[in-house]
This record gives structure tokens, C-alpha cells and sequence, in this order.
């Protein structure tokens, strides 16, 4: 499976609908791949948290439709990273918000979401503001000459949940996603923990994360797409970067039968 991986980088300074029009510009550069991932929350601002109510949108909104778009053009399966979805609180106490991330297949239709089941803020920013996510999402990703290749989809501080990749691995996942708005000064933490997912789980791992410095936090950069036994495949710097990866979707199942740890659990 071959898979782009778009760190995008943004400051405060550049306009929602010039971001959209650049963002979409790489992905429809993308062409040839059979996945393309866009970092979490890219339009709305990852930690803008002031931002967010002005460029909350309903699934089916402005970057909804410009990432279907995108996807169609470039023929990709598009993850688009995520949004500030808004619509009808679900409870008597929701917020009607969520962080919500969109997947389009490549003739450009919305084939999942996923509402981000892990808030980030310790009771505020994510928590004080937005709902959080109930339900886990497996999609089958189709591969130009070969089988489609299960991948489960998560953001950024799920990462530090591994029982939520041990659902998606028994729900079939191959491949995780984890599009991410992940600072610099925990960067060390964000490589790390991607390996470990990518170990314990003998799954691969595409992590994208964001580029630059937004409402005063320096994001961490250092996407990577980690193989089955925890080995970096690709890893990108700080800045703006588009890694592009071949992933061995058969050497998955050949480590998981060489070393078949997972058949060992008791719990």
C-alpha cells in the first residue's frame, strides 16, 4: 500500500479558505498513491481553541466538500484529518461539538467518521468544549493491484490509550491512522508511543502530525509511518514535509506468524 503522508504547517496569520485551498493543492499532487493522510483539526487550528466555535461545521461543510474534491481528483482514499464538527447535542448535557475525522474514497464520497473518543485539556480545551467520540471505526482501504487493507482510525491523544488499538486489532485493523496536532515539547513521547502501538499490536502505524506554531504552542512535526516490528519506515523533520512510503501489508502477517505473540493473550 502506498501511502502520503501530509505534514502540513500553518500559523495564525493564514486565512481558513487559503489553508483549505493549499492543503487540497497537496493532496491532488498526491496522485499515484493509494492513501493520503492530513494532519487533526489542520482547519480549524489544533490548539485555537477560540477559534473553534467560527469555523465549526456540520459534516458536509465547506472543507468537507473541498477534501471529497481533492480525494476525487488525486483518485486517493482521503484521510482528511479532522474537523469541528457541530450539530445536535446527542445528550441532555453535550456540547454538540466533536473532533471528527472524515475519510472520502477515491471517486471522492464520505465513506466513515470517526468523533475522537479521547478529549484532550485535562478538563479543558477538548473536554470543556467538545463531546466526546463513542464508537470504533475499521474501513477497508482499496490497494491498486491487491487486496484492501484494513486500517482503524484514532487521533492524536488516543495514541496514549493502548486498549483502544487493541479493539481496532480485533476488529481486523492492519494499519492504524493517527492524524495528530501534537506539540513539540512532548514530540519525544509522540515518536515513541507510535513504535509501541506499532509492537504490541504487530501492526503498521501512519502517524501524521502538524507543522509550525498556532495560538502560541510550536507543534512537534516528526510524522512517521513505523512497520509491524516497530521499525521507522519514514519519519519527517519539524517543518512542512509529504513523506511517501511503500507499506508491506503481507510482512504484517508474516511477523504476527513468526512471532506470534498475540495468540500468548490471557487478558
Amino acid at each position: 500500500m502506498k501511502v502520503a503522508v501530509i505534514q502540513l504547517g500553518y500559523g495564525d496569520g493564514e486565512p481558513v479558505v487559503e489553508r483549505t485551498a493549499r492543503a487540497t493543492a497537496l493532496v491532488r499532487a498526491q496522485q499515484g498513491h493509494d492513501l493520503v493522510v492530513l494532519p487533526e483539526l489542520w482547519s480549524a487550528g489544533g490548539f485555537d481553541y477560540r477559534a473553534w466555535a467560527e469555523r465549526a461545521e456540520p459534516v458536509g461543510g465547506p472543507v468537507t466538500q473541498a477534501l471529497a474534491s481533492a480525494a476525487r481528483d488525486a483518485g486517493v482514499t482521503l484521510h482528511g484529518g479532522s474537523i469541528v464538527e457541530t450539530g445536535p447535542p446527542q445528550t441532555g448535557d453535550g456540547h454538540g461539538c466533536w473532533n471528527t475525522s472524515l475519510l472520502f474514497s477515491p471517486d471522492g464520497q464520505l465513506v466513515a467518521t470517526y468523533r475522537k473518543i479521547h478529549r484532550f485539556g485535562f478538563g479543558q480545551g477538548e473536554p470543556k468544549l467538545m463531546d466526546p467520540g463513542a464508537e470504533l471505526v475499521t474501513v477497508d482501504v482499496p490497494v491498486a493491484g491487491g487486496e484492501p487493507v484494513r486500517v482503524g482510525l484514532s487521533t492524536c491523544y488516543d495514541l496514549r490509550f493502548p486498549e483502544l488499538y487493541r479493539a481496532l486489532l480485533d476488529r481486523g485493523a492492519e494499519v492504524f491512522l493517527v492524524p495528530a496536532a501534537w506539540p513539540m515539547p512532548r514530540v519525544g513521547h509522540w515518536s515513541l508511543l507510535g513504535r509501541a502501538r506499532a509492537i504490541e499490536d504487530q501492526c503498521a502505524v501512519v502517524a501524521c502530525n502538524t507543522a509550525g506554531t498556532h495560538a502560541n504552542h510550536e507543534m512537534g512535526g516528526h510524522s512517521q509511518v513505523v512497520d509491524a516490528w516497530g521499525g521507522v519506515l519514514a519519519e519527517a523533520g519539524a517543518d512542512e514535509q509529504v513523506l511517501s512510503v511503500e507499506i508491506d501489508i503481507p510482512a504484517i502477517h508474516q511477523a504476527r506468524e513468526a512471532f506470534p505473540v498475540l495468540a500468548d493473550r490471557r487478558l
